[in-house]
Order: C-alpha cells, then structure tokens, then sequence
C-alpha cells in the first residue's frame, strides 16, 4: 500500500480454521467496516479442505491453503509443515477459529506472543469440547467466552478478555451456544484490533494493553462499555 509516496506497513493475520469459519465472517465484515481491523487477512489456512471458512475467504478476496493431516507420520512434523505455510504469509498475528487440532510445542514456541485463541466458556472452566453440554450438565448459572494467548497448556494461555453470558432455565446446548457465538463474533475483532494497533501485547507471560497488565482472569467485557 502507498501513502503519499511512501510504503505503508500493513500488519498482517493469518487464520487458522478446520470448519464452519463464523469468527472467521466476524473478522471479515469487520475488514470492511469504517473503523477496519487495523491490517489485513493475509490468508485463512485449514486441516479440512471441505471446510466452509475456506468459502468464505475466497468470496472475500482471501488466500486459501488447505493442509490436511493426512501423510504426515506425527504432530511435530505436521507442524513443521503448518509453519512453512504460515510463514510464506509473513503474518504479525496467527489466529485460532476453529482449529481442532492441538498444537505442538514447537508450533507454539514459534509464534509465542503473536498467537491467539477463542474458546467458548469462562476459562480456566470447561477446557477442551463439549463446554455448553458441561455447563447446562453442572447447573451454572453462567456461561461465556475466552480469548487469550496461546501457550503449551491446552485452552490455558493467559487471558485477553472474557464476556459472561446468563444461562436460562429452558436453555439447551444449541440456544446456549447461539448467544455465546453471538459475544464470539462481538469480540474477537476487538482483541484482533487491539492487537494489530499495538494496544494489546504479551511481555513474556503477561498481557498488556495500552502498557498496563491485565487481571488474571483478562478483561471483562461490558455491554455498554
């Protein structure tokens, strides 16, 4: 891009996904709207080549990479792999939505600081799947999202931010998760944002945004905030 003449930086994402992609559209029409996503989605990378997210970056104008599992004798060396294809793109950010594969050391280590993912409840409660189902299962009177960075620890990086969700009496797993996707797609163009802006980093284990450290359990957000 130019400016007056003279190269403009702009900072780059790499998405990571292995299905539907609805993070992925949040990020995308965010791209198109006044305020932006502060850089750009330079290519949107699945496991799956079936995967619908993969649609969705080709109606936007978005490289697509498919990278399946397949032939690949172990994780690590999937992962290599995965970091090649990764690194064509030069991204200043990697992010997780919806990639259901875990990560080895190594691939974390590599983007340690510049990786990050959504998981559909209030960490560290409900790691891993089924996170509706456990908290309807324990009677939980809320229920929500994470996003943070990523770390060794599965779904236990240090936190970014987290919004509640209330769980109804005559919710089910699908009504449950409608609402909290719904704070999904509110807020990870947010943390994206701040991240690409410079706002948001991790100094060493520690998020910060705008230099001050955040709270173990991230920011919460509020509604009219």
């Amino acid at each position: 891009m130019m400016h007056g003449g003279e190269p403009v930086d702009v900072r780059r994402v790499v998405v990571l996904i292995s299905g539907n992609g609805s993070n992925l559209q949040a990020l995308i029409d965010t791209c198109k709207t006044q305020e932006g996503l502060g850089g750009e989605i330079a290519a949107v990378i699945s496991d799956q080549a079936d995967a619908y997210g993969l649609e969705r970056a080709k109606q936007a104008d978005i490289a697509t990479e498919v990278l399946p599992a397949a032939g690949f004798a172990s994780r690590e060396e999937y992962d290599q792999a995965l970091i090649r294809l990764i690194d064509d793109y030069q991204p200043d950010l990697l992010v997780l939505a919806g990639f259901m594969r875990i990560l080895s050391p190594a691939f974390v280590l590599r983007f340690h600081g510049r990786l990050l993912n959504i998981h559909p409840s209030l960490l560290p409660k409900y790691k891993g799947l089924h996170t509706h189902r456990r908290a309807l299962e324990a009677g939980d009177n809320e229920h929500g999202v994470s996003i943070h960075f990523v770390t060794e620890e599965l779904d236990g990086g240090p936190l970014v931010i987290q919004a509640k969700v209330p769980v109804e009496v005559d919710d089910d797993e699908t009504s449950l998760a409608r609402r909290v996707q719904a704070k999904e797609h509110l807020l990870y163009p947010i943390v994206v944002r701040w991240f690409l802006q410079g706002r948001l980093q991790l100094q060493g284990d520690q998020p910060q945004l705008d230099g001050h450290p955040l709270p173990k359990s991230g920011v919460l957000y509020q509604e009219d905030a």
